[in-house]
């Protein structure tokens, strides 16, 4: 009896230990899906960068539907998958629900920092400072002396983009005229595309030759109606320069690729608490490719980058929308 015991024990504790080995980590994208060619395509990137480096799988969901979020937690994590990484603010409540029933399992939350959760690894990202070095690209591209900024969800984090923007354009001209409209006020405003087109079209006709959207896959509207119209644009997230060669005066690279693909190669490992990745840490930045070459001049590339140290080096400071909820630069 003893020995079967032993046995058994062995077979148990060895069964443990090959699941540790083979726990996969689990990808969960937004509202819009993994090709909106925008935030969720660069987490996407990361992955399947991962993946081809490593040969590992992982799982993933493209949710439907705001009643999947904790659904698809909880089914990760009971699944064993480590770690289980959310893309989102929007996944910060059931992110709270959750976490505490598997303190074992490592969570990954993009654009979320305020939780209390120990098995978290929280990311936020300096989306203002590289939002401040595109205003600068449009205001120095701009020949109508008015830009326009086209956000997705109305929401702190999409302000807080567009009010990098606009100090940026600010730090150019003094006099640019800033054009800010939010699509909408429910998780829809991410991918409504032909809202996008709307809304450019709009802000062409209030003067706007140069447009920053920061919409998910709304902002393809923007993109596709800009380059329609013969104004240019700007995207974000990932590098949306080649959708339209030429057109596309760049993008503001938010690097959740990065985050995703480090989130991944650590595995159970992951390091938890809040993380931050700014122009220090290359979190954010803009694209410059062969694409949007001749769009930019050697003056932009040199006031861009001058911008960028200063502000690494503390000798220019972007005002987050965070710190009083409001931005004296534009008005949303």
């Amino acid at each position: 009896m003893t020995l079967m015991k032993s046995l058994m024990g062995a077979a148990a504790s060895l069964a443990l230990t090959a699941g540790a080995a083979l726990a996969e980590p689990a990808l969960i994208f937004d509202l819009g899906g993994k090709f909106d060619k925008s935030f969720n395509e660069a987490a996407h990137n990361g992955a399947s960068r991962w993946a081809e480096e490593t040969g590992g799988k992982y799982r993933e969901i493209e949710l439907q539907s705001e009643a999947q979020r904790e659904q698809a937690l909880r089914r990760f994590a009971e699944a064993g998958a480590n770690p289980v990484i959310t893309m989102g603010f929007a996944m910060a409540d059931p992110l709270s629900a959750v976490a505490a029933d598997y303190p074992d399992t490592k969570f990954v939350a993009v654009d979320v920092t305020w939780l209390d959760a120990p098995n978290v690894r929280q990311i936020g990202f300096a989306e203002h400072e590289g939002s401040y070095l595109v205003g600068m690209m449009a205001a120095m591209a701009s020949k109508s002396g008015t830009v326009g900024f086209i956000g997705g969800m109305d929401i702190p984090l999409i302000r807080h983009f567009g009010c990098g923007y606009a100090q940026g354009a600010k730090a150019v001209n003094p006099d640019v005229n800033i054009v800010a409209n939010m699509t909408g006020t429910t998780p829809s405003a991410w991918n409504d595309p032909v809202k996008g087109s709307e809304l450019t079209k709009a802000q062409i006709a209030q003067g706007a030759d140069v447009i920053y959207a920061a919409a998910g896959g709304t902002g393809v509207g923007v993109l596709q109606t800009a380059a329609d119209e013969g104004i240019l644009s700007i995207g974000v997230d990932s590098n949306q320069n080649h959708l339209h060669p030429g057109k596309v005066l760049t993008s503001m690279l938010k690097r959740v690729d990065v985050a995703v693909y480090d989130a991944m190669k650590a595995g159970a490992d992951v390091e938890t608490g809040v993380f931050t990745m700014g122009l220090a840490e290359e979190g954010v930045g803009v694209a410059m490719d062969d694409n949007n070459a001749s769009l930019v001049s050697d003056d932009m590339k040199g006031a861009v980058e001058t911008a960028r140290q200063d502000i690494i080096d503390g000798k220019t400071t972007v005002v987050s929308y965070y710190e009083n909820d409001s931005c004296p630069a534009v008005s949303f």
